[in-house]
């Protein structure tokens, strides 16, 4: 029994089909049936149903499968730990990202760029989504780090985080909004919001869940007028009069030239908040864990400047 035949069996398994078996292992496909017929020969039961269109386990091939896995996955964990104490770090990390989080800054790209020059082997995978499903998929395995949106009252138990960023929300408004007139130009109570369209990030944000949260403990549901995954174009959503939006802090001279007065919220004062995440466990694998010591060095730590949009 080979190593090469258990792989063969797990691939041809989940394309379900020899032909594709073959062309994503990059072999001749009579090679790939060869090796498999050897190894039932082996065992001396077949592990394959080839009666129907797509290939199948048998009954046996059942009970057999998870035992190649696991095999499989002894092989790379033996190799990964070697390269682990050589230096030579080889590996997928599976990185997820909140929109809006890559600022000046947040030079994500910088960082991602020196990592890949110091450890070519790693292939690193980037995604954006909101940070409830990203949340998900640390739990489930499908991230090994990510970056996300939390709420000051809602720390997950079983995630770890670094907080990178903490920035004030405030109200993003056109220059001629009544509200500046009503407030006097200094704060605003949340409860001003009440009545007003408001332009906000997606469900699953951060920055949405602390908005939602603290809308409720003052008595009211906000009415969500517009919605968008970028903080630019919320902005000028607001530029244009069609609601409040609420965004991290905006310096005066920045807020000025997209159009926009801001205030900052109050009663209760919120607060963005974007941290790096990570199982409570650890990353599995070398390269997840050589990029976690790298971003938790490299990026910054609970940083209070604003955010630009």
């Amino acid at each position: 029994m080979e190593l090469r035949q258990l792989q063969y069996l797990v691939t041809v398994v989940e394309k379900g089909s020899f032909t594709r078996a073959a062309a994503g292992l990059h072999v001749a496909q009579p090679g790939v049936s060869a090796q498999i017929r050897q190894l039932e020969r082996e065992l001396g039961q077949p592990l394959l149903d080839r009666s129907g269109r797509t290939v199948t386990t048998t009954e046996v091939g059942d009970a057999v499968l998870p035992y190649a896995r696991a095999a499989l996955a002894a092989v790379e964990g033996m190799r990964q730990t070697v390269e682990e104490y050589t230096g030579l770090l080889r590996g997928h990390v599976r990185l997820g990202l909140v929109s809006g989080a890559a600022t000046d800054e947040f030079d994500l790209a910088t960082l991602l760029a020196d990592f890949h020059g110091e450890h070519p082997g790693i292939e690193i995978s980037l995604t954006e989504d909101s940070s409830a499903h990203m949340l998900t998929a640390l739990r489930r395995g499908e991230l090994d780090l990510a970056v996300i949106g939390v709420a000051a009252d809602d720390v997950p138990p079983d995630i770890n985080l670094q907080i990178l960023i903490d920035t004030p929300l405030v109200a993003a408004m056109a220059p001629g909004d009544p509200l500046l007139r009503t407030t006097g130009g200094t704060t605003l109570p949340l409860a001003e919001l009440a009545a007003r369209p408001l332009i906000s990030l997606p469900r699953g944000t951060g920055i949405r869940g602390t908005l939602e949260r603290a809308c409720r403990k003052a008595g009211f549901t906000p009415r969500i007028a517009f919605e968008a995954a970028a903080p630019t174009l919320l902005a000028r959503l607001a530029s244009r009069g069609l609601g409040v939006a609420v965004l991290p802090e905006i310096p005066p001279e920045a807020a000025a030239a997209l159009g926009l007065r801001t205030l900052p919220l109050t009663a209760p004062d919120l607060r963005g908040r974007i941290a790096l995440a990570w199982p409570a466990e650890g990353p599995a694998g070398p390269a997840a864990r050589a990029l976690l010591t790298r971003m938790r060095d490299g990026l910054p730590r609970t940083v209070r400047a604003a955010a630009h949009p």
